[in-house]
């Protein structure tokens, strides 16, 4: 049995071990801030960002990374190289320092220091020349995914190089309105409180979040609106409405004076190109297209998953279901609605639905059109969905293979912002809420036949944040400002 004075040993061991862990988090906030501010440098961890985080919530992602990599990552590790970074010539990038921690832990033999690592490893974001243009940002609706939008632009506006908000269009702008329109910009029953500062402008017409004036605009008509007066030029418009789906419709904004693209937050219809980014954003000719669309959320839960287990397994047909969260297109209580079932009470029933998840397969992944079908069920919670694939592969596998080439796709490569790997076997819908993958691969839920040739996957998605983020990378790449990434 052990002594008294041995457990009280152990105790005080461990807490100081965990004070100096606080104290290093401490310190990696602060490089974390001035690489944000000074040098236009964003720092995440395993795409987790690590910006306006508390010491907690850093040290909280460093077991998540150390989970996952199975490497002793610390923030002790992370915050040498934040600050050998901070010392260095590197150049506005996004730097993933979990998987630099991790390659440390690995090569640091072949180094003589930490910097000398830094210098070799970001030799491609040297110099610090990286010209990019802003661009002004009209959010034309501002419903659920445009207020997402709003503090995610804002968020990420750090010196203002890349993506910035500039106004938002909606039907009304009188005091009452623009007064509500920002209460609900500052809290949200689902993501919570916005960690920043919305003043109403009411003599100017505009918002003023976190330093960044909006304006709020009145306009019934998309080409009604003379952007110019409001010194906006060139600008990317997005559109949250989701009432004007096609290109014909979609044009009427690029009648607007001051607009240069549209980008449309639902599937499109027509010749408009549905973008999932990361899986085939780069198809789009960014100087003859004018119009876009980001698709579904849906579309960009299943999307980045069905690629992967093509690419490495070929898939020959599956079944796509949803489990997804009601939305506001449905009824609070029973009441006429245009489409069958969705008229019953969104909060008091399961419903049975359509999904355009197999039409959308078309256009982003089109070799695999015809091989799916696909429906949809509307649960009572107001956010977070779950996307089954129930797929026939070409070739027999077992479930820690299929695990393996998932976790692959989500630390390395083009996909590690699409996709998160989940390990928890207590995984639920609100552990989602806020995660900024648009698929959370829950690899405890995978099931294999007995074939072993047909395969069940899990997917979680945060239907409004998640998508969210996926309409703001998209939104970066076609304005031509995203930075240098290393992850």
């Amino acid at each position: 049995m052990e002594t008294l004075e041995k457990v009280n040993a152990d105790y005080q061991t461990q807490l100081n071990e965990w004070i100096s862990y606080e104290k290093a988090a401490i310190d990696l906030i602060s490089a974390v801030g001035k690489l944000w501010f000074e040098k236009s440098i964003e720092l995440i961890l395993f795409r987790n960002q690590l910006v306006d985080r508390s010491a907690s919530e850093i040290m909280n992602l460093h077991l998540y990374a150390k989970n996952i990599v199975k490497k002793p990552i610390t923030v002790h590790d992370t915050v040498t190289l934040a600050n050998d970074i901070l010392k260095s010539n590197v150049g506005p990038g996004r730097i993933d320092i979990g998987k630099l921690a991790y390659e440390w832990h690995q090569e640091k033999t072949d180094h003589k220091t930490s910097a000398d690592f830094i210098n070799d490893k970001l030799k491609n974001l040297m110099g610090g020349n990286t010209a990019i243009t802003p661009k002004d940002v009209v959010l034309f609706g501002f419903g659920r995914i445009g207020r997402l939008a709003a503090r995610e632009i804002i968020a990420q506006a750090g010196k203002g190089e890349q993506l910035r908000l500039r106004a938002i269009v909606t039907r009304g702008n009188s005091n009452e309105e623009i007064i509500k329109r920002a209460d609900l910009l500052r809290t949200d029953s689902v993501h919570g409180v916005f960690p920043g500062t919305v003043i109403e402008d009411l003599e100017n017409k505009a918002l003023i979040i976190n330093g960044h004036t909006v304006h709020m605009i009145d306009a019934k008509n998309p080409e009604d609106v003379d952007y110019t007066k409001y010194g906006i030029n060139d600008a990317l418009l997005i559109d949250n409405t989701g009432v004007f789906r096609d290109d014909k419709e979609l044009s009427r904004h690029l009648q607007a004076k001051g607009i240069a693209k549209v980008l449309l937050t639902a599937p499109a219809q027509g010749n408009v190109p549905n973008v999932v980014h990361g899986v085939n954003h780069e198809t789009v000719d960014l100087k003859t297209q004018r119009i876009f669309s980001a698709a579904s959320c849906t579309t960009n839960a299943i999307m980045p998953i069905l690629y992967v287990i093509d690419k490495e397994l070929g898939i020959q047909k599956g079944h796509i279901e949803t489990v997804h969260s009601y939305t506001n297109d449905q009824n609070l209580l029973d009441n006429y609605h245009k489409k069958y079932r969705r008229g019953r009470s969104a909060a008091l029933n399961m419903v049975i639905t359509e999904t355009g998840a197999e039409s959308a397969l078309k256009k982003v992944l089109p070799h695999l059109a015809g091989k799916f079908t696909a429906n949809s069920v509307r649960v009572p919670t107001p956010n977070v969905s779950l996307a089954i694939l129930n797929l026939n592969i070409n070739r027999e596998v077992t479930k820690d293979e299929v695990n393996d080439i998932i976790k692959k796709y989500a630390l390395e490569g083009a996909l590690v912002e699409q996709i998160q790997y989940a390990f928890s076997n207590e995984l639920v819908s609100s552990d989602v809420i806020g995660n900024s993958c648009p698929s959370v691969y829950d690899s405890q839920a995978t099931i294999i036949s007995p074939d072993k040739k047909s395969i069940v996957l899990y997917i979680w998605y945060d239907n409004e944040y998640g998508y969210t983020r996926q309409v703001i990378r998209f939104s970066k790449h076609i304005s031509e400002v995203r930075r240098p990434v290393y992850y």
